[in-house]
């Protein structure tokens, strides 16, 4: 939680921050950067003439050459066929306001619960454009991120938010977990406020569940949120109590769950979740 200490990274984690804090950022973007770090209150006007042919021809280099295509059917081993051309008129196409986003192809992914959860499948120029232009808003933006934040920031990602929570859950005395799951969250609520809650007293998520369910309630949203008993020592009282081990609960697409290594050891493990794509019609 803000405000609090943050847990240790784990060697794993603070190894792969080293490397990834390497990447960096191109001139031009590096100087956004410093603007926005330098003062908050800074308000950037003109921000188009960053997204030039270098900036395309990063983005096209950061997609994965087995994606799907979108709805006009061009992959990416097709557009660097003529790659530099295409890389030339679409940037053309953007500085003269011609360019123009195609239709979004619609896949459903099967949900836990039987319900189906959309995802849209761009096509490939708008994917180019769509991360040209992130790259410069998150050269803008990073400075007002906090340290704990990975989603969709360079040079973290879903593996981090992963290890830091696996670190809390070992290092911490975690017995409770509150598994926070509401109807089309994404859909309803403002992204600030995204949850996963340990406590080390019962009494203590007990409070909190009683407080997030009115919370929730004021925002309009519906919710499936649990308390479930888990950790090392949550793992043990119920083992001396003869009951099964922990529930599990998902969390960034991994279901989380208590084991024990050979030697006896504890460990808090992860699998992912199987899930397949399921195309409109």
């Amino acid at each position: 939680m803000e405000g609090r200490g943050q847990p240790e990274r784990s060697p794993r984690e603070k190894a792969r921050v080293r490397t990834q804090s390497r990447v960096a950022l191109p001139p031009n973007l590096e100087r956004v950067n410093a603007a926005a770090k330098q003062a908050a209150q800074t308000r950037f006007t003109a921000l188009l003439h960053h997204i030039d042919e270098d900036a395309l021809l990063r983005a096209f280099r950061r997609q994965e050459r087995q994606a799907s295509a979108g709805v006009d059917g061009v992959t990416v081993a097709k557009y660097e066929e003529g790659l530099m051309d295409n890389i030339r008129d679409l940037c053309g196409r953007v500085h003269a306001g011609r360019y123009r986003p195609q239709p979004v192809r619609r896949v459903y992914i099967p949900k836990a619960d039987g319900g189906k959860r959309p995802l849209g499948v761009s096509a490939l120029e708008d994917k180019i454009v769509q991360s040209a232009v992130a790259e410069v808003l998150s050269a803008v933006y990073e400075a007002d991120f906090l340290g704990f934040s990975c989603g969709f920031r360079p040079g973290r990602n879903t593996h981090m938010a992963l290890d830091a929570l696996h670190t809390a859950i070992m290092s911490q005395r975690v017995n409770w977990v509150l598994d926070a799951d509401i109807r089309s969250f994404f859909d309803s609520v403002d992204h600030e406020w995204l949850f996963v809650m340990g406590f080390e007293n019962k009494a203590d998520a007990q409070e909190m569940l009683l407080a997030l369910k009115a919370r929730l309630a004021n925002f309009g949203l519906t919710d499936k949120t649990r308390l479930l008993e888990f950790g090392r020592f949550a793992a043990l009282l119920r083992q001396r109590r003869g009951e099964r081990r922990p529930e599990t609960f998902a969390f960034l697409g991994f279901t989380h769950y208590c084991g024990w290594t050979r030697d006896g050891r504890f460990i808090v493990k992860h699998k992912t979740e199987g899930k397949r794509l399921t195309r409109a019609s």
